[in-house]
C-alpha cells in the first residue's frame, strides 16, 4: 500500500513547518475582512497559526496577522483566536487518548 503524502504548512508564528491538520487557517477576503477558516476552504489569501495557546497570545502580543495581511486587525479579533485555539488545544488533548 502506497504511503499518502501529509500536506505542510508553516506556522507564520513560529515559522516551523507542520502538518495541515495541526495548524488554523486564517483567510483575509477581497473585502479585507479577516477570519477563522476551521474548513480550510474559505476563498482568499491564508496564513496558518498552530493550535497552541502560547502561540496565539504571541501572535497577538506581536500583531503578527497585522503585518502578514498589511491592514489594522483589532484585537476582538486575536480575543476570538485565542479562545478558539484553547477549545481545539482542548479538543485534542481529550479525544488523543488512543486506546
Amino acid at each position: 500500500m502506497k504511503k499518502r503524502k501529509i500536506p505542510m504548512r508553516k506556522d507564520i508564528v513560529t515559522g516551523e513547518m507542520m502538518p495541515k491538520k495541526e495548524l488554523i487557517r486564517v483567510v483575509k477576503n477581497k473585502e479585507d475582512e479577516v477570519s477563522l477558516d476551521p474548513t480550510g476552504k474559505k476563498p482568499g489569501r491564508g496564513a496558518y497559526v498552530s493550535v497552541n495557546v502560547d502561540v496565539a497570545n504571541q501572535a497577538k502580543k506581536q500583531k503578527t496577522f497585522d503585518k502578514v495581511f498589511s491592514l489594522k486587525i483589532d484585537d476582538d479579533f486575536y480575543d476570538e483566536l485565542i479562545s478558539y485555539v484553547d477549545h481545539q488545544q482542548a479538543r485534542k488533548e481529550l479525544f488523543s487518548d488512543d486506546k
